[in-house]
């Protein structure tokens, strides 16, 4: 009666078949008599046996036509993949082929964890005052005190006036530490006499501008001490002040907006009133890679009218190591990317670098900033004479003569505050 063997019968049966002509095989081991090897016998004893039933074979050609399908599927959307995808992609390669998570030791000094700490605070602030103001709004009992707040913050004019600086907030431990983390310190290049307004002008801008922030706005680089006599403000976007809390705070430390009637008006209290601008703003955020300097000065005349109509010094600022806190996806101009970005900045006034920096309890992953120098030069201050309706010309002027003193701080001391840059200063707009 006729019968298919399944592959496990054969295998039975070739076992049993072989056990039973080895026993009978009078040839020894070894002769050129000896049986071909079991995988090449079928079951009547025939070499070049093949073992697979039909519908085995047939199972097998299915599967590896899927493996092919998919293969080919993989490849175009590789070919579709957009560069956005590409950059993340690259980033989480090199992130999982990098080096491993490095947790901080358990037996770090109080003082480091006290230095991270402070950078934490200041990085958590926003969220923290947007959590406190969403909680508060939940609970119906405190918008008798809330609803009559934000009324008044739209009315609030502290922002353009300087803001509501406190002595005490200034030099509050916290930014000692903040500053240490870096550390941050300042070079002084020359006097600032208190007798006349000056405008800082701070480069780069980096991906936050935490150098202008412990230079400026906090007492962590002792400011007050090289230069006595001058009140500083540190300026920033307009949108900052819309954050219930959050823009108190920021006020406490002497921030105050970036707009023009801002600046007129912190400038107009006369001598001794300073005001620093992070001139590059959020397009310059976007070339804030390590070991390079691209600035975006070019057409940047804003700052300059101002200080030639308010009679005020300009006082050219670089933060050598801003650059190098933190690494930022490649992001160049023809990117899609870029062009992300730069429409992001159109809508909303700023813009969102594609970043990423240590943990707060390892060293590689996370978006706090990596511990690196931040020596922030203060230059020799550029005599402004007053004029309220300054040409262009004398506007352009002005900007070259700025421009030049820029160069010559960075010609100074590249090699001594960047020695690792990959880099020489370039004005890229």
């Amino acid at each position: 009666m006729p019968y298919s063997t399944s592959p496990d019968d054969s295998l039975r049966h070739r076992h049993t078949s072989k056990s039973n002509n080895s026993s009978l095989d009078p040839s020894p081991a070894g002769t050129d008599d000896e049986a071909p090897p079991p995988s090449t016998l079928s079951e009547n004893g025939d070499a070049k046996g093949d073992y697979l039933s039909v519908d085995e074979s047939k199972r097998e050609k299915k599967s590896s036509g899927r493996r092919s399908a998919l293969a080919e599927a993989r490849r175009k959307m590789k070919r579709m993949q957009s560069p956005l995808l590409e950059s993340l992609d690259d980033l989480r390669e090199n992130i999982s082929k990098g080096v491993e998570i490095q947790f901080a030791p358990l037996n770090i000094p109080p003082h480091r964890r006290l230095q991270t700490a402070a950078v934490a605070f200041w990085a958590l602030l926003l969220p923290f005052c947007l959590f406190v103001f969403l909680l508060l709004m939940s609970l119906p009992p405190t918008w008798v005190v809330l609803i009559p707040y934000l009324i008044w913050t739209r009315f609030d004019k502290a922002p353009e006036w300087g803001g509501r600086p406190r002595e005490w907030a200034r030099r509050s431990f916290i930014w000692k530490y903040f500053a240490e983390y870096y550390p941050c310190s300042i070079v002084k290049e020359g006097d600032l006499p208190p007798d006349r307004p000056y405008l800082f002008g701070y480069h780069p801008h980096g991906i936050i501008g935490m150098g202008a922030l412990a230079t400026f706005a906090t007492e962590g680089s002792h400011f007050s001490e090289k230069f006595p006599g001058i009140q500083p403000h540190l300026l920033t976007l307009e949108s900052n002040f819309m954050m219930p809390f959050y823009r108190d705070l920021i006020m406490s430390l002497g921030i105050a907006s970036v707009s023009k009637q801002s600046c007129k008006n912190i400038l107009s209290r006369g001598p001794g009133h300073a005001i620093a601008i992070v001139v590059g703003g959020a397009t310059e955020s976007l070339s804030a890679h390590p070991g390079t300097a691209d600035l975006t000065l070019r057409r940047r005349f804003g700052f300059i009218k101002i200080a030639i109509r308010e009679g005020a010094d300009l006082v050219p600022v670089f933060g050598f190591g801003e650059n190098d806190i933190y690494d930022q996806l490649p992001n160049d101009k023809d990117t899609v990317v870029y062009k992300i970005q730069k429409n992001f900045q159109k809508v909303f006034g700023f813009t969102l670098p594609l970043f990423y920096g240590r943990g707060i309890f390892n060293y590689n992953y996370g978006l706090m900033p990596f511990r690196h120098p931040i020596v922030t030069v203060v230059g020799t201050p550029i005599r402004v004479e007053k004029n309220l309706n300054p040409t262009d010309e004398e506007v352009q002027q002005m900007q070259k003569v700025y421009i030049d003193q820029l160069m010559r701080i960075w010609d100074k001391y590249k090699d001594v505050y960047a020695r690792h840059r990959t880099k020489e200063l370039t004005l890229v707009e």
